[in-house]
């Protein structure tokens, strides 16, 4: 289980650069396609699973799941205005298609180690996903990471998703930090504005999103993984103008 921060006082405390300006003290990652990529897996078990619905439907329509909505909301938006119950059954089903292709599903570049390298310095970790809280928290057992993370946001803990600034403001709270010295990692335009609109500077991943894309978002700067990322260069980020 991740850790719970239950203080009332913040525990990571602003780093400073060397005019003495505040840093950042935590980095709040995105999941799919910020830490694992999984964009193709999800692809095949949406369909699949849209299939078994006896819904068949094209790439460009199955864009619409890449773009960090909730589950509920891709669910109603192929398949109408369900209750909550079937909403639940129905995304449990999902989540066994994308269960079965978890093996395709690897780390992004570099990632691993640049969490351990972020741990190692002091700097708290958090995960903002519109996924379920389920496949977050397996995911994260799955790589030997949920330890890391300090807090673990996901979609059912947000009434939107994303663009909706709600799961940042409430990560933010939860490591008891001011924005402005929290750095969101994200993949998709609705979650480089979520980040930006609740207040955090924002990395883009340009894995699967175009980089002027992600530009226009609001994203301070472009990253193609994590191979060579530092500490040194997301201070970078934090004080450019």
């Amino acid at each position: 289980m991740a850790r719970t921060v239950v203080s009332e006082k913040p525990v990571f405390q602003p780093s400073q650069n060397t005019n003495g300006r505040a840093a950042f003290s935590a980095v709040v990652f995105d999941m799919d396609g910020v830490i694992i990529d999984s964009h193709p897996a999800h692809r095949k078990a949406w369909r699949k699973f849209l299939h078994s619905m006896g819904r068949e439907v094209s790439d460009g329509e199955l864009d619409f799941i890449l773009d960090g909505r909730k589950r509920s909301e891709i669910l109603r938006h192929f398949l109408g205005n369900l209750s909550e119950a079937e909403l639940e059954a129905k995304g449990k089903c999902k989540d066994q298609f994308f269960q079965d292709l978890e093996l395709e599903v690897k780390p992004i570049r570099g990632v691993i180690e640049f969490l351990n390298s972020l741990r190692s310095r002091n700097i708290a970790i958090a995960l903002a996903t519109s996924a379920s809280e389920s496949r977050a928290r397996s995911t994260l057992a799955r790589l030997g990471l949920t330890d890391l993370f300090e807090a673990i946001i996901t979609g059912g803990d947000v009434p939107k998703g994303k663009p909706d600034p709600a799961i940042y403001r409430i990560t933010c709270e939860r490591l008891y930090l001011e924005p402005k010295n929290v750095l969101a990692i994200e993949d998709a335009v609705s979650g480089v504005r979520a980040a930006k609109g609740a207040g955090l500077r924002c990395v883009g991943v340009s894995g699967h999103e175009a980089p002027d894309e992600l530009i226009a978002a609001g994203a301070d700067c472009i990253i193609k993984d994590f191979h060579g990322a530092s500490k040194a260069k997301l201070e970078q980020v934090m004080h450019n103008p």
